[in-house]
């Protein structure tokens, strides 16, 4: 998490750009266009184990879920969609194995334990095969962009730091204009004198 908030005053003006006008796009009121409601209950409720309230504002609270969609929808191609479909699919056919419910129909404890079991299968996929030479540990790190819950964690993420919320309350982020304005009239002392 701190590592993501460092990084975005370094991210590529273009990037900033993109991710201003879906945060936008989110504020405004909209219908959910790739998740239906029950997976979107689904994303919010990860969501929100993810980065909880707590005397800052939780995922749910910048609308993470609504963000997700709209990145579901308008960047992400139909691969990258049916991946995360499926991974979501996947809670909660994890979940009715362990529990007989959804994932939203559980408990906190039992969704924080699905979860857990998520990244520690995320873990996994990262730590590099004691078999394999060191070289490989770069490509293993590159697939994990096909694991459904680094995506997950991933959007999360990215939603919550490029809110206001997020940037203001969490990481005391002091916004600067993006744009230098060299052409400013300044009094000088004989002016300024004057003017009184």
């Amino acid at each position: 998490m701190l590592a993501t908030g460092a990084m975005l005053p370094l991210a590529p003006r273009p990037l900033m750009a993109v991710l201003r006008e879906a945060r936008i796009l989110v504020d405004a009121p909209a219908t959910q266009h790739t998740l239906n409601a029950h997976q979107a209950a689904t994303v919010k409720a990860m969501c929100e184990l993810i980065l909880p309230k707590t005397d800052t504002p939780g995922a749910t609270d910048v609308g993470a879920s609504d963000f997700i969609d709209l990145m579901l929808t308008e960047w992400y191609d139909d691969a990258v969609r049916s991946m995360f479909l499926r991974g979501l699919a996947d809670v909660d056919a994890r979940t009715q194995t362990l529990f007989g419910k959804d994932f939203v129909e559980s408990s906190p404890i039992q969704q924080a334990e699905i979860l857990t079991a998520l990244g520690e299968k995320m873990l996994e996929e990262l730590e590099p095969s004691r078999e394999r030479p060191q070289t490989t540990r770069r490509a293993s790190i590159t697939g994990l962009d096909k694991n459904f819950y680094v995506m997950l964690r991933r959007l999360t993420l990215t939603s919550y730091y490029t809110s206001e919320a997020g940037a203001t309350a969490e990481l005391h982020y002091e916004i600067v204009p993006d744009q230098y304005d060299g052409c400013a009239t300044v009094n000088t002392g004989k002016q300024a004198a004057e003017s009184r």
